[in-house]
């Protein structure tokens, strides 16, 4: 009787106790829990910044895990090609022609320039399969057909700003709005640069003007200025007042750096602005480009068989020219080199339609686009350089019309594609439904593309973080996702 006392006494305490009471008098308690496991993510997941010394920010440096790929040229299309008229053959929008899009597709949809009278427009190029990809191509980009099977082809990408500017900002640094730093900087952040003579991120341009975004493209963003881009020019001085002034011996102009660094450090010793051992590093970097620079811009020495595989013709400072300095540019050593070339946005005006204007702009950079991924492949280089084509979003299956027909800015649907650093040759990864609105298989958004990318170059995207203002950054922000079906 007395034990059945005790254990009904027992049984109404259990009941009477909460699961609040359990976990805040158990022994280990719900906070202890919540801390170990928030503990555990972190060791899991703990940053992997590099190891810098401040005097050699561009010293080279191993990834942290094993990587396919050393270095990066981004081939840069800046205006955002049309898919429709390039690499995406849809049969049904053809058909459809001047009908008025389906109300489904539509809903919830933002454009920057479309009126909501729009209708539907297939392109009138005609389009073919090549390689065993089979992967379709117009007929605008006859060069292409000999890379097919060479390069990974994404048709599923989309991005979040359908703006010019913003949406090169999104591309290149995973924001869009300036102050982070671009793809380039995290990648020599991360690795350093092989090259002691020439700068680690170099940017060179084409076309009638600079891109939309301008250097906050190519900008260091938060990270010490060492790692922001260098911008190139095509031709001549590869950097305005380069050279040495007239009548001043390459003796003295040493004394002169001299000097000048030895006043830079004693003002380095006395305020610790890390940015002052940046200008020092810039000094000495210009004094030794003086020599590296013009051999660089020499396109004299290439053979005759790879100026015309490249398609370069004497004097020229347009993108087949900066296609082939790019090789140059890696075989000595540069990290991450970043073509811009402009005038693809084809909405329909003068200058910029789908029928003389994008004819142009494929003719501008298809041979030497093509030439790059094979002149690197004989060269043994391609196996472990990443080379991207592509511009920062895609175009309406809508026609807009201007003085002519053109396209409108479309972020949900476009292609562009990946050759070499351990990415499948000659596969073709997304599709995108019978207009050529939405992605229906196989979708990388922006933030998939650069956690892709810095895992071939041999970092995770969620741990390569850079600390500013209390919080720790990375390129892919809070996002992304390694796709790897489209890794070898």
């Amino acid at each position: 009787m007395k034990v059945a006392t005790m254990n009904t006494s027992h049984s109404n305490e259990l009941k009477d106790a909460t699961r609040r009471h359990f976990f805040g008098q158990c022994a280990v308690g719900l906070g202890s829990i919540a801390l170990n496991s928030l503990l555990a993510g972190e060791a899991f997941s703990a940053p992997q910044r590099p190891q810098i010394d401040p005097s050699k920010p561009m010293q080279p440096r191993k990834p942290p895990q094993p990587a396919k790929a050393k270095r990066v040229i981004y081939l840069f299309m800046a205006g955002a090609p049309s898919q429709l008229e390039l690499f995406s053959d849809k049969p049904k929008l053809r058909e459809l022609t001047g009908q008025p899009p389906p109300p489904s597709l539509m809903n919830g949809k933002r454009f920057a320039f479309l009126k909501g009278n729009e209708t539907l427009m297939g392109t009138r190029r005609s389009f073919a399969r090549y390689g065993q990809s089979g992967m379709t191509l117009s007929e605008l980009l006859p060069h292409h057909r000999k890379i097919v099977d060479e390069v990974c082809w994404l048709r599923g990408m989309s991005t979040d700003v359908f703006n010019h500017g913003p949406a090169k900002l999104f591309m290149n640094t995973g924001f869009q709005i300036p102050g982070r730093p671009a793809f380039g900087a995290w990648v020599t952040y991360g690795l350093g640069s092989e090259s002691q003579d020439l700068p680690g991120f170099v940017v060179l341009q084409s076309g009638r003007r600079g891109p939309r975004g301008g250097a906050t493209l190519w900008s260091s963003g938060f990270l010490p200025t060492s790692y922001q881009g260098v911008p190139f020019r095509g031709s001549g001085d590869a950097i305005l007042n380069l050279r040495s002034p007239e009548g001043l011996s390459r003796e003295q102009e040493r004394d002169f750096y001299d000097t000048v660094g030895a006043l830079n450090k004693a003002r380095l010793e006395k305020t610790g602005d890390p940015e002052i051992l940046t200008r020092v590093n810039a000094y000495e970097m210009a004094f030794r480009m003086q020599t590296s620079a013009p051999e660089l811009m020499d396109l004299s020495k290439e053979s005759a068989a790879t100026l015309e595989l490249y398609g370069v013709k004497p004097g020229d400072s347009g993108f087949a020219a900066n296609a082939l300095l790019a090789r140059r540019m890696i075989e000595r050593g540069v990290r991450f080199v970043q073509l811009y070339h402009t005038d693809w946005d084809h909405h329909g005006e003068r200058g910029n339609n789908l029928t003389t204007d994008i004819e142009a702009r494929c003719r501008e950079v298809d041979q030497a686009s093509a030439a790059l991924v094979l002149d690197l492949k004989q060269r043994g280089l391609l196996e472990d350089t990443i080379v991207i084509w592509g511009g920062e979003f895609g175009r309406t299956p809508m026609g807009e019309v201007r003085e002519t027909v053109g396209r409108d800015h479309h972020i949900d649907a476009f292609t562009l594609w990946v050759a070499g650093g351990g990415f499948k040759p000659g596969y073709i990864h997304g599709e995108t439904d019978e207009l050529g609105f939405g992605v229906v298989e196989g979708g990388t958004h922006v933030h998939d593309l650069h956690a892709t990318l810095l895992h071939q170059l041999g970092f995770d995207h969620e741990r390569l973080t850079y600390r500013f203002q209390g919080r720790e950054f990375r390129l892919t922000d809070v996002h992304g996702k390694i796709i790897k079906e489209v890794l070898s």
